[in-house]
């Protein structure tokens, strides 16, 4: 395994951060050459530094299993208004209501993901959440405070402090009305 230096087919560069749907925000770290099955593929080396995983991806399935350049500006404030929304709580069952939460996350659509932010945020003086309410919420909040500090160019704790009082501030204004 090498890496080279050649230009990908896609956008993609080295030092780029990018997001992949299952995995959230990584740093595209270089292409390599493999062979595989007897062929040679060029495949993107991605970093993901809070799992501590590395992810080989052939730049020709980059865009097709969802790979993508860190979200615009115009994305990040529809998602922060996403988060100043009313929640949405579907009386289905919690099983299918969390399958469809999974979903949002894994599709690496930062408004889908603030969705799932805004609709599972508890307040403190609201009911306590179950374990996997808390959890799926924790994973939620997690991918998109790390997309919105790449793209800020802030910490990952900041970009949570400005989720957290985005959805406050929703409270607030609520409480006001």
């Amino acid at each position: 395994m090498q890496t080279t230096t050649a230009t990908p087919p896609t956008s993609f560069r080295p030092g780029d951060h990018i997001v992949y749907p299952a995995h959230g925000v990584g740093r595209v770290m270089g292409v390599e050459q493999q062979a595989v099955a007897g062929l040679s593929l060029a495949v993107f080396v991605i970093s993901f530094e809070q799992d501590k995983m590395t992810l080989r991806v052939p730049t020709a399935k980059a865009r097709s299993c969802g790979m993508r350049p860190l979200a615009s500006g115009e994305v990040v404030d529809q998602a922060m208004k996403t988060l100043q929304g009313r929640a949405r709580i579907k009386r289905t069952m919690w099983s299918r209501r969390a399958q469809e939460y999974e979903a949002k996350i894994n599709s690496g659509d930062l408004v889908s993901i603030a969705e799932v932010v805004r609709d599972l945020h508890r307040a403190s003086d609201q009911p306590e959440q179950s374990y996997s309410e808390r959890q799926l919420y924790e994973s939620a909040l997690d991918r998109m405070a790390r997309e919105l500090a790449a793209v800020e160019k802030v910490t990952r704790d900041d970009a949570v402090q400005k989720v957290t009082a985005s959805l406050a501030s929703k409270r607030q204004a609520a409480a006001a009305a």
